[in-house]
C-alpha cells in the first residue's frame, strides 16, 4: 500500500493543524540506571555513593542523577547512597545489612514559588 501525502491543490494536512503545546523535554529529570548487581564490584561493608560509582564507571559524571534498581543479587553488606531507589533495590540492599540512603532530597524543597 502507497501512502500519499500529495492532496492536490488543496493545503497539506500537516500544514493545516497548529503546531502548539507543550514538551517536557527540557524540564524532564533523567536518571541514570545502576543495578544492584553491579554493586558486587564494591568491597564488603563500604560506602557507595555517586562519587564511588562514577570512578568505577557505572555512571557517567559525579554529577550525574542516579537510581539504583533491583535486578539481580546483593551479597555484600553497602551503605549505598543515590538520588532514587526501586522497592526491589531498597529490600535487597536492607535484606543483606546495608543501608540506602536518598541524597538530594532537600534539593527539591522550597523550589516551588510562593503565591
Amino acid at each position: 500500500m502507497l501512502l500519499s501525502l500529495y492532496e492536490g491543490g488543496q493545503m497539506p494536512l500537516f500544514r493545516r493543524i497548529p503546531k502548539r503545546g507543550f514538551n517536557n523535554k527540557q524540564f524532564a529529570r533523567r536518571f541514570e540506571i545502576v543495578n544492584v548487581s553491579a554493586l558486587e564490584r564494591f568491597e564488603d561493608g563500604s560506602q557507595v555513593g555517586v562519587e564511588q560509582l562514577s570512578e568505577a564507571g557505572l555512571v557517567l559524571g559525579a554529577r550525574s542523577r542516579v537510581k539504583i534498581l533491583g535486578d539481580g543479587e546483593l551479597t555484600k553488606r553497602l551503605q549505598v547512597a543515590a538520588h532514587k531507589f526501586s522497592k526491589a533495590a531498597e529490600e535487597k540492599i536492607v535484606g543483606c545489612g546495608g543501608t540506602a540512603t536518598r541524597v538530594g532530597a532537600e534539593e527539591r524543597k522550597g523550589r516551588r514559588k510562593q503565591a
